[in-house]
């Protein structure tokens, strides 16, 4: 079964997954170079996140690899265990540990994100990605491809770097980038309805096929030219022995080290959020909604990371440019993950050269396109029309992206939305009805909600201090199966209250009789004493 809906989309799959290969590859090396390791563990990252991650995982369009939100951690790591050998012993920790979690079951996590904060998290990588790429597209390199945080490693912030490189716009780059953005929303928008021919070809190859020939035909050209610094620069290994010598071992010597410990646990933790936040997010662009089982996801990271630091590799977890990439392009099964990581392989084997002459405008271009599709601006209306609660968590998230980090700003939505969430539990912990036009004049009865907790207090208490003197109060506690303590005493102290303003009070039981609300708070007390 798994067989065929392997292949049963490799039509669409195959092309999707040449997309996602020009996507991942500028990205796999700018991570390793913002996370201050060797380029070549970004790209096996990559593969392994791809192939193995790609073969184990239930998802069917998610793509896995090296990730921008690790960065900071691996820069930070690498110096504290005294060098890169000793930081992939907390690699390989940090997958054993996902595996322990995944049969746990902790993958249910991930489905405590509101929907708001996932939507947030789409959208404000969809921005910073366009930010990003702004001045890879113009050609001003100084922030390596992958850095997602605000405050960059070049010492700019994501505002600053784009002023810095309109003030730097190489015109070969930044010519090559507007022809291959031009392509690409033709391709899309025009030629892709004109015949089957430009649906198997993908608009990014093209781009990226001019690419070349345009830095080919330009390398002496001067004006137009391209330097190398604004092209992929790929490790070229000369023969098969110095390309197994681009691997790196972890020095398992270091496991006496209790930092390498701490560091697996943070790595564990971290990249298995990112990758349950990611995996929400790619079933919420699936047109197919597939549901990707969280806790086999956990055990397909788990066993990628542990491949991963054995041979040299970066921290893998499920990526969302990539997968969000993978979607666009039309990839319906996992073939156009694995496949795509096959790709890293045997280029960076059979032709680094030929990857090294693809100008980084180019591919900013199609990352341009990507970001869009994830921040259209008919979004900000769809989710402003959904009222303030769902709006609120949702501009948190995407701001917290921009101005800090991914998973910063994801943790500043998901505090809104816990926020949110309180107020309206204090909102709906009641139903009050007055009847008759003034309450003077009539009964006031109010229905507690299904469930009241300590979150109530403040509302019910309001509402039982706003009325007024010689009324009449119906409590309905009618469909009520929890009854917090709190609110209980609150109860029982207006009760007392009742009597010196002279406003009477009855409660309705779930058995619809009316009794007397002293007896029957003191037989609830009672009874949660017992309990």
């Amino acid at each position: 079964m798994e067989q065929k809906s392997f292949l049963s989309g490799i039509r669409s799959d195959l092309p999707a997954s040449i997309v996602v290969f020009f996507v991942a590859l500028p990205l796999c090396l700018g991570i390793a170079l913002a996370s201050g390791a060797p380029l070549f563990s970004g790209l096996i990252a990559g593969i392994v996140g791809g192939i193995v991650v790609g073969a184990l995982s239930g998802s069917k369009i998610g793509v896995s690899g090296p990730a921008a939100g690790l960065a900071a951690i691996v820069l930070t790591a690498i110096g504290t265990l005294g060098g890169f050998e000793n930081f992939l012993v907390a690699v390989v920790l940090g997958g054993i540990i996902q595996i322990i979690l995944g049969f746990l079951r902790a993958g249910v996590i991930g489905y405590y994100f509101p929907s708001s904060v996932i939507k947030g998290m789409l959208t404000g990588i969809g921005i910073i990605i366009i930010l990003k790429q702004i001045p890879h597209f113009f050609g001003y390199d100084a922030d390596p491809e992958g850095d997602f945080a605000f405050f960059q490693v070049d010492g700019q912030n994501t505002f600053s770097e784009i002023f810095n490189a309109l003030n730097h716009i190489q015109p070969g780059s930044a010519l090559i980038g507007i022809i291959g953005l031009a392509i690409l929303i033709l391709w899309e928008n025009v030629l892709s309805k004109k015949g089957k021919i430009f649906k198997l070809i993908q608009g990014p190859v093209v781009a990226v096929v001019l690419g070349i020939i345009f830095f080919v035909a330009t390398q002496d050209s001067g004006a137009l030219s391209i330097s190398s610094s604004h092209l992929v620069s790929v490790p070229v290994p000369e023969d098969f022995s110095s390309l197994a010598g681009l691997l790196t071992f972890p020095n398992f010597a270091a496991l006496a080290n209790p930092e390498i410990w701490v560091v697996g646990f943070t790595i564990a933790l971290v990249a298995s959020l990112e990758t349950l936040l990611c995996v929400e997010a790619t079933d919420k662009l699936d047109p197919h909604k597939n549901v990707t089982p969280t806790n086999r996801e956990l055990l397909a990271q788990g066993t990628g990371n542990i491949i991963s630091g054995l041979i040299g590799g970066l921290p893998i977890t499920q990526v969302i440019v990539r997968s969000s990439a993978n979607i666009q392009s039309g990839g319906q099964t996992k073939a156009s993950t694995i496949i795509h990581g096959f790709f890293l392989l045997i280029s960076v084997v059979l032709i680094p050269n030929l990857l090294n002459k693809i100008p980084l405008s180019v591919l900013a271009a199609i990352l341009l396109v990507v970001g869009y599709k994830l921040a259209k601006p008919r979004l900000f209306k769809s989710m402003y029309e959904l009222g303030w609660k769902q709006f609120v968590p949702f501009i948190v998230t995407v701001m917290g992206i921009i101005f800090t980090d991914l998973l910063v700003g994801i943790g500043l939505g998901l505090l809104v939305g816990i926020i949110v969430i309180l107020i309206k539990s204090y909102q709906n912990s009641h139903f009050l009805h007055m009847e008759g036009e003034d309450v003077d004049d009539g009964k006031v009865k109010m229905t507690l909600a299904e469930e009241v907790t300590f979150f109530n207090k403040g509302a019910i208490l309001k509402e039982l201090d706003r009325l007024p003197e010689d009324s009449f109060l119906e409590l309905d506690v009618t469909n009520t199966k929890y009854l917090d303590h709190d609110v209980i005493e609150i109860l029982d102290d207006f009760i007392l209250k009742a009597e010196e303003r002279n406003i009477t009070v009855k409660v309705i039981s779930k058995d619809g009789i009316v009794v007397d609300p002293k007896a029957y708070f003191h037989f609830i007390n009672k009874r949660k004493k017992a309990s």
